[in-house]
């Protein structure tokens, strides 16, 4: 296995990336998209295992304003999640030499793995989604609103600052504020996922605090199988990272 940082260059600021590649990879790469609060180092362990598991070379990178990433300029546009896959996707792929690959995503970051399958369907193999959301759900509210009042908590600010350094205050109004706003509240994948043309994977933990099943299955509805995963919450690739492994691989060897 070998393991390698990036920088890509894009027009806003610099993406930390980092790839593990296995010594006899084949096929297209998996393109990892974080979660809201997410960064390289939060995925853990689950990129090593993933790209031993498939065989394939894995890349995850942080978004801007995101772990090691350059500070976002701004607020967050509301238009986020498919301008994920129209800004950063190009840069990073060109400058790691990607020509095809397969999309794969937690949380709101399989919104953004949706939006590139949609945007890129001749480069795109196929798409992966992990607890992500299709739409705005009240539990997802729900969950968020929580998950705000967790955060006034000193403690855990501290640990989101870990990953985020003096970002984290940005990275959490960013969540936060953007899925609360009611300008947000009509957002959907729909016109994205009746834009997909590659085979589609769509796991949801059954005990998920942010998103129903009924998200899974608008994701694979046309397309692709929604696997719900037993006794399971919003971080499956680190509840039952062998179990999401295994399900990747079986996904990805049957294609």
């Amino acid at each position: 296995m070998t393991e390698a940082e990036w920088w890509i260059r894009t027009a806003e600021g610099a993406l930390f990336a980092k790839s593990w590649t296995p010594d006899a990879a084949g096929a297209a790469p998996i393109i990892l998209f974080h979660d809201s609060l997410g960064s390289v180092d939060l995925w853990r362990s689950f990129p090593q295992r993933l790209a031993t598991g498939t065989n394939r070379r894995v890349i995850a990178y942080d978004r801007l304003g995101f772990g090691r990433s350059d500070a976002h300029p701004g607020r967050l546009a509301l238009d986020f999640v498919a301008a994920e896959a129209r800004d950063s996707l190009p840069p990073l792929c060109d400058q790691l030499g990607v020509t095809a690959f397969v999309a794969c995503g937690h949380s709101v970051g399989g919104g953004m793995a949706v939006e590139t399958a949609a945007r890129f369907p001749e480069r795109c193999r196929a798409l992966v989604t992990i607890a992500a959301q299709a739409f705005v759900e009240e539990r997802t509210l729900a969950g968020i609103r929580d998950a705000k009042r967790d955060f006034q908590d000193p403690a855990n600010a501290a640990r989101l600052a870990r990953y985020h350094g003096d970002k984290a205050r940005w990275v959490l109004d960013a969540w936060t504020e953007t899925w609360l706003s009611p300008a947000f509240a009509d957002w959907t994948l729909d016109h994205a996922l009746a834009a997909v043309r590659c085979p589609v994977l769509a796991l949801h933990g059954d005990r998920d605090e942010y998103g129903s099943s009924a998200h899974p299955e608008r994701i694979a509805a046309v397309r692709g199988v929604a696997k719900l995963l037993p006794d399971t919450g919003h971080v499956p690739h680190r509840e039952q990272e062998t179990l999401v492994v295994d399900a990747i691989r079986s996904f990805l060897n049957g294609l």
